[in-house]
């Protein structure tokens, strides 16, 4: 049976739509391998109440043109903002998934290497960017990110995320960012 997540932190500590957001997240022990303690944003995504209320903190004070979700809940994440602040999204995808590509950046991970990749003719010079993704984990893939968006001669305003899991060190990664977690784990 999947436990409440009850070791965290709340970021924005008075906004109480957060946190009972926050409490729909669940932890599954040994998924999707025995010793890993899995997160589940989905009943939290599910709730309508619970979705604005991530929503409206993942984009609360920042300025930006575009948002870019990392896929693959990043993506979900990603659209729910750019709807609500009434901007467009750009999925950053894994490779093979775009007909055609902008650009593409190769990263390291604990366990192997990943690449994403940037849609053609979805990011233009100068475009102010918000990054995001559910879990800020090791940094491999929200530095990545970062990066490939300013490769392609855009400024990463912020990356934001729903969780940060603060023991694998995954901030201390990405340097030169604004980071942002709704909570800390």
């Amino acid at each position: 049976m999947p436990e409440e997540v009850t070791a965290v932190e709340v970021v924005d500590g008075d906004d109480v739509a957060l946190k009972s957001a926050i409490r729909l997240i669940r932890e599954v022990p040994d998924f999707p391998e025995p010793g890993v303690l899995f997160r589940d944003i989905s009943p939290m995504l599910a709730d309508p109440a619970a979705l604005r209320a991530i929503t409206d903190a993942l984009g609360r004070g920042l300025e930006f043109d575009v948002v870019a979700g990392v896929e693959a809940r990043g993506f979900l994440l990603g659209a729910a903002v750019a709807h609500a602040f009434g901007t467009g999204v750009i999925g950053l995808r894994k490779p093979g998934k775009l007909p055609e590509v902008a650009d593409r950046i190769s990263y390291d991970l604990e366990y192997g290497r990943a690449t994403l990749e940037l849609p053609d003719d979805t990011l233009s010079t100068g475009q102010r960017v918000l990054v995001v993704d559910d879990v800020l984990a090791t940094g491999g893939t929200l530095g990545a990110a970062c990066r490939l968006i300013r490769q392609a001669g855009a400024e990463v305003t912020a990356a934001t995320v729903v969780m940060e899991l603060v023991a694998l060190g995954g901030r201390d990664k990405i340097v030169d960012e604004h980071v942002r977690a709704l909570l800390r784990s």
